[in-house]
């Protein structure tokens, strides 16, 4: 339908005005609003909750169901004292930018709760809005003084529930782009294996199981998502400007975006749609932030922009999501923020390199993916008092009984260049030092273990800085606050990482590394591989599909006489699958519930002579729900690997969780010519309770020989 010339000039009209309208802050006892003429936000005083958003007139959160519409979950509404103040006067800059600040004082005792749990900290919550912007900016700082106790930091986001009425499309990326459920849909589904899983029986999806994790994201890649109205052709985003803030690195995947997952039995409960933006999860792996009585710890967690748009159809809102994305990334660091610990342009370094690959056997190597990040040096997590201090991985409290005592960092790798510090363990193989775990409790799954030490894949409490690097190794990684670093990399088609410690940066300074050499481990000739040493699963069969709830019933179906790899013949892309599982023998089993048999993949390869010496299996596992994995060769036991780190990837849907590599060496005679069979087992379970391998490779040293164990 075409618009009169009157009707075109008011709309116009209309938004010069709005891109033209100063800044307001209004408040009351309860709450202070923000506007602009685009957007209106509304915060709650003792919470620092958003409560109110509208955009174009529409209310853009729930403001029905009752449950908070926007926000951290780690509040102030427990604070011992608060402080709310306007930061940024918009009377001050001609009603140019406005901010305001809730603050809670914790003086020693406890913020927080639900999901998130508690934590010993000050918390400010900061709301920033511009003239002529229709996104609002919110950010979230943790000051812990050395007087207050020990603590931690359970499962920590900002999170909203949107207008249920307006927004019925989700999108995360090109694969989660889709008209979405109704809350109808969902209280109307049929409970699987998980609290979270459902099948339809109505809707779109009907006969589809419905599960939130298969909406996780890459954190590092996906930058801005959201919901969309098919009826109003709006949008409304997060989009994070920097992952220094978050946790995990480049490889983290965390929740992003669902149907909120009511567990009741109600056929009439609210069930609206939801973002997250999650620095601290618990999820594929998780992360820990556990800080010392005598820590001195501050943490910025943002800015970011909760951004709403609108556009002639769903496909350009989004790519104007993206777009806006780029523009944040390019600003930052804000030169607005300000009265925190948040350097500004020209207190932060740029730090870069070149990495030269120098690997014999792989004279031809193009890098690929190449990722090369800052971290703080590993250490050891602080030890916990007993006590309720948080939910989820690596934290005192939650039901767990904390052994966490006063163990120490591992030593640092011997060879900076090299990928891991190398021991041997109980079987006689090796395993790295991501490998090696310290027993402890773990919810409902005991026995699992948890890392004696905090490196960049599961490290919360500190920054972290990541970049991609060019096909030739180069690489310049900007904006790093000063500090002492490890510098680590990683690549596809490259077994392992790169570490180089010690590296100082000190504020406004341009470091050049220079050329690194990067000597990836080698124990020997390579026999064989499996796979791509990529940190995921990504190019094994489904590897393109992976996020659908119940893969682990396919697999029976797909290979019902399990695995048998031929080296030199099969193609890993089909004939290896994305989880090793216990193997379903109930063909009406249609829940996930239950368990299977054991599970059995075989490698057959063959070898032209009888060989001397030490050979190492070196498994690179992405995704763990199994205590152990028995490996044998032509009959002879390897041993089990055990030091598995439990990372629900495999419950979650996922294709790469925390990452480890478990090496056995053993001596080479148990090997001949001819044909040779290696046999990996998982045990019997639960059908979840499996493994998803990364990579896989057989190497020999002719001029070692393993000693004889009794």
């Amino acid at each position: 339908m075409k618009l009169a010339p009157l009707a075109i000039g008011l709309f116009v009209a209309a938004k010069v005005v709005a891109a033209t309208t100063p800044v307001t802050i209004s408040e009351d006892k309860y709450s202070y609003t923000l506007q602009n003429g685009i957007l209106a936000a509304r915060v709650d005083k003792s919470s620092g909750d958003l409560v109110s958003l509208k955009y174009r007139g529409m209310e853009m959160v729930d403001n029905v169901s009752q449950r908070e519409p926007g926000y951290w979950s780690h509040n102030i509404e427990r604070a011992h004292r608060r402080i709310t103040s306007i930061t940024i006067d918009p009377r001050m800059n001609g009603g140019g930018r406005g901010e305001i600040s809730l603050k809670g004082i914790a003086d020693g005792n406890r913020m927080g709760s639900g999901p998130g749990g508690s934590v010993l900290a000050d918390i400010e919550i900061r709301y920033t809005l511009a003239r002529g912007d229709s996104g609002l900016y919110t950010y979230c700082i943790f000051s812990h003084p050395t007087n207050y106790a020990a603590t931690s930091v359970g499962e920590a986001r900002f999170c909203m529930k949107l207008n249920d009425a307006i927004f019925d499309w989700m999108t995360v990326d090109s694969n989660r782009n889709m008209e979405m459920i109704t809350a109808y849909d969902w209280n109307h589904g049929t409970r699987m294996n998980m609290k979270e899983a459902r099948r339809m029986n109505s809707g779109i999806d009907k006969g589809e199981v419905e599960h939130k994790y298969d909406y996780s994201a890459n954190q590092f890649d996906v930058r801005a998502w959201g919901w969309q109205s098919s009826a109003h052709h709006i949008g409304l985003w997060f989009i994070n400007p920097s992952v220094e803030y978050l946790s995990g690195g480049p490889t983290k995947f965390e929740l992003s975006a669902h149907r909120d997952a009511t567990f009741t039995d109600s056929l009439t409960a609210a069930a609206p749609p939801t973002l997250l933006n999650y620095w601290r999860g618990s999820h594929y792996g998780g992360s820990l932030c556990t800080i010392a009585a005598t820590d001195n710890w501050n943490k910025v967690i943002g800015p970011f922009l909760i951004y709403c748009n609108a556009g002639p159809n769903r496909d350009a809102v989004w790519k104007n999501a993206l777009a806006r994305e780029k523009v944040e990334t390019a600003a930052w660091p804000f030169a607005w923020v300000g009265g925190v610990d948040y350097p500004h342009k020209d207190q932060r370094a740029t730090v870069s390199g070149k990495l030269l690959i120098e690997d014999p056997q792989a004279p031809g190597l193009v890098v690929s993916h190449l990722l090369v990040g800052l971290s703080a040096p590993d250490y050891a997590p602080a030890a916990m008092p007993r006590g309720r201090f948080g939910g989820g991985f690596g934290l005192a409290g939650g039901g767990e009984d904390d052994t966490n005592s006063t163990s120490s960092a591992e030593s640092e790798r011997s060879n900076t260049n090299s990928t891991a510090q190398v021991s041997t363990n109980s079987s006689g193989g090796r395993t790295n030092r991501f490998g090696r775990f310290r027993r402890r409790g773990f919810g409902g799954f005991g026995g699992f273990r948890l890392p004696r030490v905090v490196q960049w894949q599961n490290d919360a409490k500190n920054y972290e800085f990541w970049v991609r690097g060019d096909a030739k190794g180069n690489f310049s990684i900007p904006n790093v606050r000063p500090g002492t670093y490890t510098l680590h990399a990683i690549a596809d088609g490259v077994l392992g990482e790169f570490a180089l410690s010690n590296v100082t940066v000190r504020a406004g300074q341009t470091l050049k590394l220079g050329s690194l050499a990067w000597q990836p481990v080698r124990y020997g000739r390579q026999l064989w591989d499996i796979g791509i040493p990529n940190r995921n699963a990504s190019e094994f069969l489904a590897g393109n599909d992976y996020f659908h709830w119940g893969w682990y019933l396919q697999y029976p179906k797909l290979f019902p006489e399990d695995i048998t790899y031929h080296i030199g013949r099969s193609n890993f892309h089909y004939d290896w699958f994305i989880e090793q599982v216990p193997h379903n023998e109930n063909p009406t089993n249609t829940t996930g519930r239950g368990r299977g048999r054991a599970t059995t993949w075989t490698v057959d390869f063959p070898l032209t002579a009888a060989p001397r010496g030490t050979a190492t299996l070196r498994l690179a596992i992405c995704g763990v729900g199994a205590r152990n994995l028995t490996a044998d060769i032509n009959g002879h036991p390897l041993g089990n690997v055990t030091n598995l780190m439990y990372n629900a990837t495999i419950d979650r849907d996922g294709i790469g969780g925390a990452w480890s590599e478990h090496d056995l060496s053993f001596d080479a005679a148990l090997m001949k010519a001819g044909n040779n069979t290696l046999k990996l087992t998982v045990p019997p379970g639960g059908l979840m309770s499996g493994i998803m391998y990364d990579y896989l490779r057989l190497e020999l040293n002719d001029s070692v020989r393993t000693a004889k164990k009794d």
